[in-house]
């Protein structure tokens, strides 16, 4: 009896899995259904908006016929693909894409074409609708993506094999300008337009950071003030004196504890000054 009850048991289970796993299937079916809806309404809706725009812009820039004989021709083809899988679509979709993208780039030439209020207002619900589309893709596709999971996914690929139930397709519009890696200059870095490049420096030694002080006896020129931190400046150094033997003045300032300046040099034969009185 108790093996029964759980024979039972176990196959009450197995149905309520069945039945949530199969409904959940549907669900997601119908979901991307109705977002797949919405992408519809939408392109129509842009189908609609072509004819306006490009009888606008024939107006002003007649001259450019073989892109507006572009876009009509792509639009008839992105009508007649309506029953088609989402690939089918997206591929006449994106190239109905790319020939609109051409047309609204050669209107740039026709400043008054960029005043008129019909041709904007096109433009602006032509722009709102491309938006709208975009978002409905994206939603689609990650119902899709969800929904394709599922079915690849063990166990619901079991229940996903034995009730038909077949991947949708993503609705991915292949746009190469779109996915082109934008080409990037940033010129001479450290200028800006109009102003000369900083100077290269010359590699040379490498600097300790230390400050060597000119010593008594060195040849060449003596070092600047150097900025000391608070503000203070250190006087530059000055050469010591050189007491040239047979003259009759120090040049310079002499050592501490020396004669004053301006005292007779020490003669041949004389001993130095030694300080004292």
């Amino acid at each position: 009896m108790v093996w029964v009850i759980i024979v039972v048991a176990v196959i009450v289970i197995l149905a309520i899995m069945l039945i949530t796993s199969y409904n959940r299937f549907v669900k997601q079916r119908n979901l991307i259904q109705e977002s797949w809806r919405q992408i519809d309404v939408e392109l129509h809706r842009r189908y609609d908006l072509i004819p306006n725009l490009v009888e606008t812009v024939r107006a002003y820039a007649a001259h450019e016929r073989h892109v507006f004989e572009e876009v009509a021709r792509l639009r008839t083809q992105a009508v007649n693909v309506q029953g088609s899988n989402p690939e089918q679509r997206a591929a006449a979709e994106g190239q109905l894409s790319g020939a609109l993208r051409q047309m609204m780039i050669s209107v740039e030439q026709y400043p008054q074409l960029q005043s008129n209020q019909n041709f904007l207002g096109l433009q602006r619900e032509l722009t709102d609708t491309e938006d709208r589309i975009a978002a409905g893709r994206r939603f689609y596709n990650a119902n899709v993506g969800d929904y394709n999971t599922r079915i690849e996914a063990f166990p619901s690929n079991l229940i996903a094999g034995g009730f038909k139930f077949e991947k949708a397709g993503y609705f991915e519009v292949k746009d190469e300008q779109v996915r082109a890696v934008p080409q990037v200059s940033f010129g001479t870095i450290g200028s800006v337009a109009g102003e000369q490049a900083p100077p290269q420096m010359q590699p040379g030694a490498p600097s300790s950071g230390q400050i060597h002080p000119q010593m008594p006896g060195d040849q060449g020129n003596y070092p600047p003030q150097q900025q000391i931190p608070g503000g203070y400046q250190q006087p530059a150094q000055q050469p010591p004196y050189q007491g040239q033997p047979g003259q009759g003045q120090y040049q310079g300032e002499p050592p501490v504890g020396g004669p004053p300046a301006g005292s007779p040099a020490p003669q041949d034969g004389q001993p130095p000054f030694t300080g004292g009185q």
